[in-house]
């Protein structure tokens, strides 16, 4: 029972450490991040106070508010490195369904627009993608590693990423290798350890049988006599 157990623990482990080892191999998910260089905003929602701007994707936790956008038709431009940056971040080549939005007092908030944001669409050689929408918004966003054209930055980002990934799986592998044969030298060793142990045993009883007969022989001799 007790090599039964062992051995299914074993499978376990090395069932974990497959799943780890796929996830961790370069096929896997890899993010980039998006910023908002530019926006220009036509017009407001709210007329009795300054508009309180965000952009939000659904699956993200929180909103990104836009601190500096207070008014319409003024074109605000950012460096990306701003408190409040990045707005999101892709994965692979899903989409998200973003938009930007307006806080509104008394109803729920205002749109100014919602699409799907896609890493295709930072198609150009600088990572921009622009979003004009009639009467709303005018919005350039920034996404370097996003750049499908197969350019050499986004070529060698791609195969640093995937050389780590090799390096990943390959140490992930050796963890895995060698909890293998951590595991088989417990089998063999708890094995080894019940042979010798049954065979003390053994020993033991055979002792205990000729001590019996040499017992037995003593008291026949000294009944002769």
């Amino acid at each position: 029972m007790p090599i039964r157990n062992q051995l299914n623990s074993r499978v376990r482990i090395k069932f974990l450490a497959l799943c780890v080892f796929l996830s961790c191999f370069p096929g896997c998910v890899l993010s980039v991040t998006v910023t908002l260089d530019s926006i220009e905003i036509y017009r407001t929602h709210e007329l009795l106070k300054q508009p309180t701007v965000y952009f939000k994707c659904k699956g993200d936790q929180n909103k990104t508010v836009l601190p500096d956008v207070k008014n319409k038709k003024v074109l605000y431009k950012f460096n990306g490195q701003e408190s409040w940056q990045p707005l999101t971040k892709l994965e692979g080549n899903k989409c998200k369904r973003c938009g930007f939005y307006e806080e509104d007092t008394i109803k729920s908030d205002d749109v100014f627009e919602e699409w799907e944001l896609c890493p295709s669409d930072f198609s150009g050689n600088d990572g921009k993608f622009r979003r004009i929408t009639k009467d709303e918004f005018n919005a350039t966003f920034l996404c370097p590693k996003c750049d499908t054209t197969g350019s050499k930055s986004n070529s060698k980002s791609h195969e640093e990423s995937k050389g780590k990934g090799m390096h990943i799986a390959l140490v992930v592998f050796i963890i895995i290798v060698v909890i293998a044969v951590c595991m088989a030298g417990v089998v063999a060793g708890y094995k080894h350890w019940q042979k010798k142990k049954r065979q003390q045993e053994q020993a033991r009883f055979l002792k205990l049988f000729e001590d019996g007969d040499d017992i037995e022989d003593e008291l026949g001799l000294d009944h002769v006599i």
